[in-house]
């Protein structure tokens, strides 16, 4: 077997570049705080990942989570997380206020400035003022918390409510603060949810992928552009050592991801309804859960396809490597996406994917080299793209699988990527530590 083809257990030295199994520890390990909305969730494994392996690299995180997750983690891994959240809005009103209080007290000038900030997040927000009054005392606070462990810099993920609230913490004399941008939730409203003035106020912001990165500078002053960095989500190593060819025999396609109408299941069922129509002998898994769950079961009912279609809910990160690995393809019909982690993971099984020209998607999926492309919201093209998958000869699939996988093991790398992210983090709080001894010296001159 060569190295790296599926099965085979995927190296440090040749998967992760010059990084070691086991690094060099800092000369001074940092002191870093994680703040998203609702962590863990399903859907935030890519998170997970990275604060572990800043851990790992012998830094302190502290996460925190601005409100309890709605689904109970099913993922052993995202079960142990959450037994290390602080989530804000889960602790008694009393302690809130106290913290609150004490923020005021301690610094009524900052606490006025943050005021005024609030106002102008939340008359210019469509989420309104109460809500961002709500954010203020959140900051209120989370300042006492991050003070408490001597935290140095607060990353935020996501760059909606979590940032706006890492936002009021910096404006209250909290520490300096950057986030990372995924999906399209931010570039859907930017004036309201006030893109440029987060990322003036940031210390740096990444994103995901070259078209979030554009989005960001769309929207940013120009002043601002050399902020933003990208730093690309990754694939746990389980998925390339777990990868192996595509069962010759398999008419499985695989759709991962949240019930919703974004990820445009409800045409993948329309393609599919044509597919069995016009004779093809194919089997569909949705795997996820959310609003639309209901109307799909109606509609694939109608069309009598129930014996076709198999959705299995929320599944733990395990359950869902087994059923891409049970797929032919993976498939993604998304109207909005940023960089789908599903993709990623199913290349890294050497999985093809059908996906459409949205967003960070091209950027992964290369038409006859490791998947196929559709325009989002074209049931025929799609319903072509799929046909294509079951019918392509074994060996060109599991060709393009190869391909899909060596892509992901070069530009997505837990290691490598969160190496990039500790040096943005590095350089901040040294910046800060200079700053302190600067005023140090110059107080006791």
């Amino acid at each position: 077997m060569s190295a790296g083809s599926p099965g085979e257990p995927v190296c440090d030295e040749a998967c992760h570049g010059k990084t070691s199994a086991h690094p060099e520890r800092p000369s001074r390990p940092m002191r870093l705080a994680y703040v998203v909305t609702q962590y863990p969730k399903v859907s935030h494994t890519f998170i997970r990942r990275e604060i572990l392996e800043i851990e790992r690299r012998g830094h302190f995180v502290l996460r925190l989570a601005i409100r309890r997750v709605e689904e109970t983690p099913v993922d052993p891994s995202d079960q142990a997380e959450q037994a290390k959240v602080l989530q804000c809005l889960a602790q008694p009103a009393g302690k809130l206020l106290l913290g609150a209080a004490r923020t005021f007290i301690t610094g009524p000038i900052a606490f006025v400035r943050a005021l005024s900030l609030t106002i102008w997040m939340g008359w210019r927000s469509e989420r309104g003022l109460p809500r961002h009054f709500a954010y203020l005392m959140e900051a209120a606070y989370l300042v006492q918390v991050l003070r408490s462990h001597s935290i140095e810099h607060l990353h935020a993920h996501f760059g909606t409510n979590a940032t706006a609230v890492a936002r009021l913490i910096r404006r209250l004399g909290g520490p300096t603060y950057s986030f990372t941008v995924h999906g399209t939730d931010l570039f859907d409203a930017p004036r309201s949810l006030d893109i440029r003035g987060k990322v003036a106020d940031a210390m740096f912001v990444v994103a995901v992928c070259d078209f979030s990165a554009a989005q960001l500078r769309r929207w940013a002053s120009f002043e601002d552009w050399s902020k933003i960095h990208i730093v690309r989500c990754t694939v746990g190593d389980q998925f390339f050592n777990e990868a192996r060819p595509v069962d010759p025999d398999s008419n499985t396609l695989v759709c991962v991801g949240r019930l919703s109408p974004e990820k445009g299941q409800m045409l993948l069922i329309d393609a599919l309804t044509e597919l069995v129509h016009g004779g093809v002998d194919v089997h569909l898994v949705l795997v996820g859960d959310g609003e639309l769950r209901s109307v799909l079961e109606r509609r694939i009912a109608e069309a009598g396809l129930t014996d076709r279609v198999t959705l299995t809910g929320s599944l733990s990160e395990a359950e869902v490597r087994q059923q891409l690995l049970a797929a032919r393809a993976v498939v993604l019909p998304s109207f909005a996406e940023g960089l789908p982690m599903v993709i990623m993971e199913a290349m890294a099984l050497t999985r093809p994917v059908i996906g459409t020209y949205v967003a960070g998607i091209p950027e992964l999926v290369r038409p006859d080299e490791n998947g196929w492309l559709v325009p989002a919201g074209n049931t025929e093209q799609l319903a072509k793209a799929m046909r294509a998958a079951l019918e392509l000869p074994h060996e060109r699939l599991s060709e393009m699988g190869r391909h899909g996988r060596d892509s992901i093991l070069k530009r997505h790398n837990t290691r490598v990527e969160t190496e990039r992210l500790e040096r943005l983090f590095r350089e901040v709080v040294d910046r800060g530590q200079t700053g302190r001894q600067r005023r140090q010296r110059d107080g006791r001159s």
